[in-house]
This record gives C-alpha cells, structure tokens and sequence, in this order.
C-alpha cells in the first residue's frame, strides 16, 4: 500500500515550465505514443532548439561581435537538430566520421563544421580537409597529419584552431603547451598556402564565466601576435559551457541544503559537488550575453570591445543550451513495491537514457507522473517514490532520489522526465539485455490543438 507523508519531509525539484511539453501531455499524444511505441521512448522538440539558436545569435548581433554558432553533436545524435542549426544559420561540431557523414547528409555545409576532439581518426582529419572543415588541432602530430593530407589535396587548404592548454586547468587532456603552440605557429608559417591558421580554441570544463572571459582574452592576444607573423589568425572559439537552468534558485538552494541519505533508496549519498549545477542566474543566451559583457582580468574593455577592436570573430559550441526545453523522455510503470515509508516503482526503460549517471549524480528534476486513468476517488496527496530500471542490475537506479508524487504510481501509468534532450538521451545509451534503444519522435506544432509528430530521420 502507497505511504502518504508530509511534504516538508521530502524537498522537491520542480523543473522550470514547458508550455510544449506540456501540451504533449494535455493532448493526449504522450500516451498514445507509448502505446504505439509499445516502450520507452524520447520525444523532441525542435521548435525550441530553433528559438535557442535566435536568441544566441541574437546576442551576438547585439553585442556587434562577428560571431558563428557550431551546434555541439555530441549533445544529442538526432538529425533533426542538425536540420534545425542549419536552417537556422549556425553550423555543428562533430568529433567522429559517423557525425560528420550524418551532418553532411543533413544539408550542413562543409565550411560549417568544426571538427574537435582528441587525437582525431586519419579518416576524420581526411574528410575535414576533402570538405573545408575547421578543425580545432589538439597536438603537434595532429598538425603534421593535417598538413600531410592538405598537400594531397592542394585545391583545399587544411583550416586550422590551434587549441590552447588552459592555464586555469593545466592537467587538461586538451590543448598545447606555450612551448607546443610555439612550434604550431612556426610549421603553420612553414607550411604557406598549404594551412589556413584562422585562429585560437581551448575546452574549459566548468560553467564560471570569469574564466572563460580571461582565456578568451588571452586568445585574442594570440591571434594579435600571429597577425604580426603573417598568419591569418581571425577567430578564437570558446567551445560550450553556457549553463542551462532546469529549476528555479529557491527550490535549487533548499534542495542542496536539505537532502540527506534519507531522501534517497536504500540511503544512497551523493556529492554535491557532482550535481548538475541545476540552476543557474544565467543561462543560454543570457549567460553568453554576461560573457560578452565580462571584464576579463586585468582589462578595461569588455571582451566584447576587445573583439570588435581586434577585429577578431567569435565561434562557439554550444550543446546542452542549445537544446534546452527541446525534449523529454517517457517511460511506462511496470511495477511497484512498498518499502518502508516508499514506493520503489520498476519502469521499462533504464537509466543509461539519463546520463548524469555517468558523472557520478543523477539527473534530478521531478519527473511528472501521467496516470493511465484517474478516478475522482483516487487519493491525492505526497507519496514518495523511487525509480529503477528495468534490468537485472541492483545499481540501475533512474532516480535513487524518492521523488513526491501527487498520486501514488500504479502500474501502466507513465513517468516524464523534463528536459532531458542535452546529454540525457544518448550518453550512455546501452541496448543492453538486447532492450531496444528508445525511438526519437520529433513533435512540432504545439500551439495547435493537436500536435504533429514523425520519427526522427538519424541515419546511423
């Protein structure tokens, strides 16, 4: 039997509202879904991936910084997305063959990729050059496999970032040395026509802007000195790290200072220096908007000023904001348990389409319960519950946190995770047990009362 408790026993982490997520639920479609779909499944919203991308370009516009948008990949592997970036001027960073193919398949032009990544496949550098791609060189060999491809290909030079070691974080497994660039700079010179060094890059884990305003600042002057050396040198790329806000500060603070191994199934601890930063002040074009307008270290110019004076292009890779609000997740109940002063509730997906997993958290806003039916004399009220998954491994926990649903859980009722299209549907998605991978529906026309729906057209 469902345990009711009192609400101030169990702190909730409401997500930020949905309008489109929303009306899938009203409209009936959710359900209909996994019903046709017989399974879990993603459902995407591209009409909110395409107001993401307006409003960043729209802050660059505004801060009259010459700057290009790569949608980060990586981030979410439907090809919708890809049809939404280029459609909405930006291009996309891609990091494998397979992504580069699928990008290229999805009408993205050569000259609007950014190839990144460590170490990168001889294929991939092949095909950066064969397409114009701008590839973000991590190392001196990778270099040297650029310039060797690039003489095969004279009609294409090889289009070159030279990524920066970030002083800020020195063990990074990304970037070169001061020493390394040095040497960068000098066979880019070397190699003439062969390479175009259109500038600077670094990866910067982490979303404090500060730091990312001082390195970009430091960029600039790189690209500054390369000028002087007859290089081309006329963008740096920031890489990503704009946050996004899934909760709002109140229900983010009382959640970090409240919970305790009690809140979770069988009193599972967490840092809380491994969560997600759930809220943000800033988030998406408004934090590129506060980047744009951070004083870096030791300057009396924005980093915007330094730009535009420098005459300098700003590219960046954003992901997770990008895609904000452009998605969710839908899995069916299959069964519940009482445990003492819980439920734990088995749904038919597992917890590897939640990918916060994989930084030793988990994903954290409420998932919303959709019940398969709901009399009038159903009892309302807080029942906490926990999520697992669906295969044979103690560990497989969707939310080990014990989650306060209105209506206890019963079996065929449905539970919507928010906001999971960054990150959480691909990560570290396993066909394991040979469970099939949950389909992507892309969903548009949501002001309508009736929204459309088809399955995403991802290629791989």
């Amino acid at each position: 039997m469902a345990v009711e408790v009192a609400a101030a026993s169990w702190p909730a982490l409401p997500a930020l509202p949905s309008p489109a997520t929303a009306k899938v639920v009203a409209s009936g479609l959710a359900a209909e879904l996994a019903y046709a779909l017989d399974g879990p499944f993603h459902f995407l919203l591209p009409d909110a991936f395409s107001a993401n991308l307006v409003a960043m370009r729209q802050a660059l516009t505004r801060a009259e910084v010459d700057g290009f948008v790569y949608y980060a990949k990586k981030a979410n592997k439907a090809a919708v997305f890809v049809e939404r970036a280029t459609a909405g001027g930006a291009g996309v960073d891609v990091a494998s063959v397979p992504e580069l193919r699928e990008s290229l398949g999805h009408g993205v032009r050569g000259e609007h990729l950014m190839v990144t990544g460590p170490a990168k496949d001889p294929a991939l550098l092949r095909l950066a050059v064969a397409h114009g791609a701008l590839v973000a060189v991590d190392s001196l060999d990778e270099l040297d496999r650029l310039i060797s491809l690039a003489l095969t290909e004279p009609a294409r030079p090889a289009r070159v970032l030279l990524r920066v070691l970030p002083g800020a974080q020195p063990h990074s497994r990304f970037g070169m040395s001061e020493g390394e660039l040095a040497t960068a700079l000098q066979r880019c010179r070397q190699a003439g026509d062969t390479v175009r060094m259109e500038g600077f890059s670094f990866h910067l884990s982490g979303y404090a802007l500060r730091p990312r305003a001082d390195l970009a600042a430091r960029l600039v002057d790189l690209c500054l000195a390369a000028r002087r050396d007859g290089l081309e040198a006329g963008r740096i790329s920031v890489g990503g790290g704009l946050p996004v806000s899934y909760t709002d500060a109140d229900s983010w603070q009382t959640f970090l200072t409240t919970q305790r191994p009690a809140h979770y199934h069988a009193g599972k601890r967490f840092r809380t220096d491994d969560f997600y930063p759930y809220h943000s002040p800033v988030a998406g074009a408004a934090a590129l908007r506060a980047l744009l307008a951070t004083r870096p270290h030791n300057a009396d110019s924005t980093l915007a000023d330094l730009l535009r004076e420098a005459g300098i292009g700003l590219a960046l890779e954003p992901g997770r904001a990008l895609l904000d609000q452009a998605g969710a997740t839908v899995l069916s109940v299959r069964g519940i348990k009482d445990r003492e002063g819980y439920q734990l509730v088995t749904v038919d997906g597992t917890s590897l389409s939640l990918s916060e997993q994989w930084f030793g958290s988990e994903f954290l806003p409420d998932p919303q319960l959709i019940p398969r039916e709901r009399s009038a004399a159903a009892p309302a009220g807080v029942f906490p519950a926990s999520v697992g998954a669906a295969t044979c491994l103690e560990s497989d926990m969707l939310t080990w946190r014990k989650v306060s649903f209105p209506h206890p859980p019963r079996v065929g009722d449905l539970l919507l995770y928010p906001n999971t299209a960054g990150y959480q549907m691909d990560s570290n998605e396993s066909s394991f047990h040979d469970l099939p991978l949950p389909p992507k529906v892309v969903v548009d026309r949501t002001d309508r009362p009736r929204p459309r729906w088809r399955l995403d057209r991802h290629f791989t």
